[in-house]
């Protein structure tokens, strides 16, 4: 096995990965930590992944490469962003230096959608693309990228021509915790209830207009009938990701599958969603996408 090449880091709004990468690819050492964009803006960017490159004793000359949020207004350097319809190439050739250190870290840019009726952004989704799909993917493809803000995006021969971004994730999060259905919810187990799941997004996703009314049935539903918090959880769960299918299919072709960029429990509630409204899928792990969009950035960038 040769030796260290260079770090990839993956930085996102509260969580920190990096890998110390050789030449083939292969993964040498990693750190992970929640020291994301928000506590690394108070400790400081330098300082943070200083303290992980002396964990696993990295060369000084060691080259660096970064996705995420590092690159945003509030992060460490603005990376900017390249403008749709993107190919994604451009996000290797945009990649900034980062000034005043030692060593050579480079942050890759994001892409915008610059158009003011429907106006988007995507920051590390870009490099998770670039892993999965490659610079020279033939034809069209769909793409669902699940997270607490979801991304679909359609691209064509490599090129970003439209995406969207959905807040499944964070209105989970803030419909459980902050609204009445918070006492629906409480004491939830972990797992799948399939049956709430399934029944709940396929009636979000033939009425998504009346999503408000399907949530509030939650609450209705277990004063008037009973019914476990975990059936409650997934319920709301499925009534989003439904909504959010309804929008993110709604210009799909019969014959295209979705390319689902996804891991842990969000790749399998977003499979069997998918599955159950008979939809194929192709499904990429989201930690190995974007460890294999820095490694093609990293080969573009120190030409390795």
């Amino acid at each position: 096995m040769s030796g260290p090449c260079y770090v990839a880091v993956d930085w996102g709004t509260s969580s920190f990965r990096l890998w110390l990468i050789n030449a083939a690819g292969q993964v040498l050492g990693e750190r992970r930590s929640d020291e994301g964009m928000i506590a690394a803006f108070r400790t400081g960017f330098a300082s943070v992944l200083q303290s992980h490159l002396d964990a696993l004793g990295i060369a000084a000359d060691l080259p660096v490469v970064i996705c995420g949020m590092a690159g945003a207004r509030q992060g460490w350097v603005e990376a900017g962003y390249i403008d749709t319809p993107a190919h994604l190439s451009e996000v290797l050739t945009h990649a900034v230096v980062v000034g005043g250190q030692a060593r050579d870290i480079r942050i890759l840019p994001g892409i915008a959608q610059r158009d003011a009726k429907i106006p988007d952004v995507m920051r590390g989704e870009e490099t998770q693309l670039l892993g999965a799909l490659g610079l020279d993917a033939p034809g069209e493809a769909l793409v669902c990228m699940p997270g607490t803000h979801s991304k679909w995006v359609r691209l064509r021969g490599g090129t970003v021509e439209h995406f969207a971004t959905f807040m499944t994730g964070e209105l989970f999060s803030a419909i459980a915790r902050d609204t009445i259905l918070s006492h629906a919810v409480a004491g939830a187990v972990e797992g799948v209830d399939g049956d709430a799941f399934h029944s709940a997004v396929a009636e979000a996703f033939a009425a998504p207009a009346h999503s408000a009314n399907l949530l509030f049935r939650v609450r209705s539903r277990q004063l008037l009938f009973g019914g476990s918090a975990q059936a409650a959880r997934e319920t709301i769960s499925g009534t989003l990701i439904g909504v959010e299918l309804a929008a993110g299919l709604a210009e799909r072709e019969i014959a295209t599958s979705v390319t689902l960029i996804a891991s842990g429990r969000l790749q399998q509630l977003y499979q069997i969603a998918l599955e159950r409204l008979s939809i194929p899928v192709d499904i990429v792990d989201a930690e190995e996408a974007v460890r294999r969009g820095l490694t093609g950035a990293a080969a573009a960038i120190w030409k390795k």
